[in-house]
C-alpha cells in the first residue's frame, strides 16, 4: 500500500467539495485601507472563491505610511514580500523585511510604519470570522 502525502490535492477533509482556484496577481484589485494612511489591500482568496477556512490578502504599505495601533478579532499570519518596515506588537517594535513572518494573535495591539523610501508588501492570512478592527491610542 502506497503512502499518501497530506498535501496532495483532493477532497477537503471536512466533506466540502471546494474547487481549485487560481488568481492572477496582475488582476488583483487594490483598495485603500480606512484604518491608516498609505496602506492598500487586495483580496487574493476568500470565501467568495470557495475557501472554507481562511482568507488571503496582499497589503502594500507606501513609503511614509502609518497604520495606527489597533486590535483585530482574529489572528493574523503575515509573510513579508518586499521592503522593510516597523511593526509594533504588544508594545515592542520590530523591523521586518522580505522573507520574515509574523503571527499576530487575536486581540494583540499592533501598528505599522514605513519610514523608508520604498513601498513594502506582505501577505496576510486570516481565518474567516468577525475581523472587527478597533483603533487604540496612537503608538
Amino acid at each position: 500500500m502506497a503512502e499518501t502525502d497530506a498535501t496532495t490535492d483532493g477532497p477537503a477533509t471536512d466533506g466540502s467539495t471546494t474547487e481549485p482556484v487560481v488568481q492572477r496577481g496582475a488582476e488583483l484589485a487594490m483598495s485603500e485601507v480606512d484604518a491608516g494612511g498609505g496602506m492598500s489591500k487586495g483580496v487574493l482568496i476568500d470565501e467568495s472563491d470557495g475557501a472554507p477556512h481562511f482568507a488571503m490578502r496582499r497589503f502594500e504599505l507606501a513609503a511614509g505610511a502609518h497604520v495606527p495601533n489597533h486590535t483585530n478579532e482574529v489572528e493574523h499570519e503575515q509573510y513579508v514580500l518586499a521592503g522593510e518596515y516597523t511593526v509594533g506588537l504588544d508594545g515592542e517594535e520590530h523591523t521586518v523585511s522580505a522573507g520574515d513572518a509574523l503571527l499576530i494573535p487575536a486581540g494583540v495591539p499592533h501598528w505599522y510604519r514605513n519610514d523608508g523610501d520604498e513601498a513594502a508588501a506582505f501577505i496576510c492570512v486570516v481565518p474567516h470570522g468577525d475581523d472587527t478592527i478597533r483603533v487604540l491610542d496612537e503608538e
